[in-house]
This record gives structure tokens, C-alpha cells and sequence, in this order.
């Protein structure tokens, strides 16, 4: 099978409480999901039709179990997924205190997880370079022998041999837990970027890649790497696009936030979709930025990914336009209104 998308990196088990708005000593219950980001994204991916699958490992236990059993639930292909012996699948627990308080506590990540121990002479690197889109992730970066693997897996499909509608994705998501400090992580994407030609991140993940500036400094500066689309997410102003030829931006989408945790991974899987589709950039970031939103407005992460219906209704419903023009399937629910994520 090739590929739409793959992606490379963390996987955990997501232990999500269902009690909302209490610290997590203070939790009853818990329920328990696939998590890790570059797993969500090929799980949001495949919610929009797309041919995904992760490059990832888990533990030799149980848990492993489960999430091999999600990832088939949500037609990831999970070949790529094979067990480390002698560690455990991590778990990664949050409080939810909406609007903007949801602290990520991760276990078994320390000093090393199974992600991280993916060997660059494991790889598939023909599935790598046949992908459509390769997604990877700055986190995969931080330590070794994963971040050999990261460098091998780029290099399999240099920018300049790549075809037309195929696109190497960098998810900058600089996570300091897991670094000694900025200056490595900005030593070490650097060595990614020339490879890249998609880069999204926030104002904090572009300032570790690029050095601090506005977002259009910092867009300039993903551009000047190399990268053909830099996009940086603008918190409550929404999020830009910029290309050497294009700027666009694409205002929030009201919802009501329950957890604000996955919307980034919604927006990337359905950031891929676009751009596989061939639509325009604009149109890109508005469909991404509704499939982010619903996400924030429900508990979950990967079980929570919206369907392209569910996204062009909420696009219609705030009165923008959808990938196929104006029409939206009105038949489902609507997505209340409230805070902005």
C-alpha cells in the first residue's frame, strides 16, 4: 500500500478523566484513549478517507495491545508498529479545566520511551519516499536513536526528488520536558528544515526553530530554510499561511472548549487532506482550522476526530465557504457556541 500519509514518532495510551474542571488528585474516573500526536494525525487523517499510517513502538504489554486494536479501529495501518522489549507503553494523563488550563503529565517517558527507540536501519524507507505526505515531529528529534532514524527517513526523500502533490511536513512541536535546552532543539530542526516543505507551528515552537520576530518574521525566516509553506498558528487570531508568493489567514472558529488538547492534531490531519485534495491555501487553513475546533469542543483526542461532513457543516454554519462550495451536510448537530480556542 502507498500511502497518503505517514507519519513518524510518539505513541502513548491518553488517560483523559471524565470529571471536568477538578486537579488531577481530585479526579474519580478516568477513560482511557489512543494519544500521541503524530498517531493522532494519521488517525484524523484517516477520518477524512486518507490512506494513513504510523511509524511508531510501543511496549511488549497491554497496553501496546490497545493501541495496535485503535489503530486498526481507525484504519491506521499499524505494520510500521512493533513492540521494544524491556519498556513500557507510556501513558500521558491531563486535567481538563476548560477554557485553557489542560496540564499533560507523562509516565513511562523517562529517561527513554519506545518511540524513541526507533532505529534508522528499521525503517521502510521506500514507503517513506512513496508517501504523499511524511509527517514528523520535533519531539522525534530530542534523542537518539530516534533522531538518527528522523535524519534517515528525510533524507530518504530529499526535497528536490519529491513529485508533484507530495509534501514533507514538519510538526514543530517543541516540547521543553524533553530537551536540555532550546539551543539543542534549534540545533537539531535545523538539521531537519533543509529536508522540509511544510513547517506548522505556534509563536513559542517557531521562535525555538527560527529565533523570536512576529509571525510573519518567523514565517520569512521557514521560508528563507527552504520550506514552501510556513504556517503559524496565531492563538486567538487564528492561524497564517505564507508561501513566497501568498499570505493567508484564517480567523478562529468559536466553539465552546471542553479540551484543547488534539485540536492541533485535528487541524494537521485535516491540513493533509487539503492539500492532498489541491484545494487553495485559504481553503486549506478555513477547513483545518473547523476540524481543530471541533475537537477542542469534545473530550477526546484521536476518538474525537471530525468526519468532512462534520467540518463543512460547521463551515457552513458560521457562514464560510466549504471545499465544495457553499453546500454543508445541515443534518448534524451543531457545534455550540462559546470561547474560542
Amino acid at each position: 500500500m502507498t500511502h497518503e500519509l505517514l507519519t513518524i514518532g510518539r505513541i502513548s495510551v491518553d488517560i483523559y478523566p471524565n470529571d471536568i474542571g477538578v486537579g488531577l488528585e481530585d479526579v474519580q474516573s478516568f477513560g482511557k484513549y489512543l494519544g500521541g500526536s503524530p498517531s493522532n494525525v494519521a488517525v484524523a487523517a484517516a477520518r477524512h478517507g486518507r490512506r494513513s499510517g504510523v511509524i511508531t513502538r510501543t511496549g511488549d504489554d497491554p497496553f501496546g495491545i490497545y493501541l495496535h486494536r485503535e489503530l486498526r479501529k481507525f484504519k491506521v495501518d499499524d505494520v510500521f508498529v512493533t513492540p521494544v522489549p524491556g519498556l513500557q507503553t507510556p501513558a500521558t494523563f491531563c486535567a481538563i479545566q476548560p477554557p485553557h488550563d489542560f496540564p499533560l503529565y507523562f509516565y513511562g517517558r523517562f529517561p527513554t520511551a519506545p518511540d524513541l527507540q526507533i532505529k534508522a536501519e528499521e525503517l521502510d524507507l521506500e514507503a517513506i519516499k512513496d508517501a504523499g505526505i511524511f509527517w514528523s515531529t520535533v519531539t522525534g528529534l530530542c534523542q537518539e536513536p530516534s533522531r538518527s532514524a528522523h535524519l534517515a527517513a528525510h533524507e530518504a526523500r530529499p526535497r528536490t526528488g519529491l513529485k508533484e502533490g507530495q509534501y514533507t511536513i514538519l510538526d514543530l512541536d517543541y516540547r521543553p520536558m524533553f530537551w536540555a535546552s532550546e539551543d539543542e532543539a534549534r540545533a537539531e530542526v535545523a538539521k531537519i528544515l533543509p529536508h522540509v516543505t511544510v513547517a506548522i507551528g505556534n509563536d513559542k515552537e517557531c521562535a525555538v526553530a527560527v529565533g523570536e520576530g512576529t509571525p510573519d518574521e518567523q514565517a520569512d525566516r521557514l521560508l528563507a530554510a527552504g520550506v514552501e509553506i510556513a504556517v503559524v498558528k496565531l492563538g486567538p487570531e487564528g492561524v497564517m499561511a505564507k508561501t513566497r508568493t501568498e499570505r493567508v489567514v484564517s480567523a478562529p472558529v468559536p466553539v465552546e472548549t471542553v479540551n484543547g488538547l488534539g485540536a492541533g492534531d485535528s487541524f494537521g490531519g485535516a491540513f493533509c487532506h487539503g492539500l492532498l485534495s489541491g484545494w487553495p491555501l485559504a481553503q486549506v487553513l478555513d477547513y483545518a482550522n473547523a476540524a481543530g475546533a471541533i475537537v477542542a469542543s469534545r473530550l477526546s483526542c484521536a476518538d474525537a476526530m471530525p468526519t468532512p461532513e462534520e467540518v463543512t457543516s460547521l463551515l457552513a454554519e458560521r457562514g464560510r465557504l466549504t471545499p465544495a462550495g457553499t453546500d454543508a451536510a445541515a443534518s448534524h448537530a451543531p457545534v455550540s457556541e462559546g470561547a474560542t480556542r
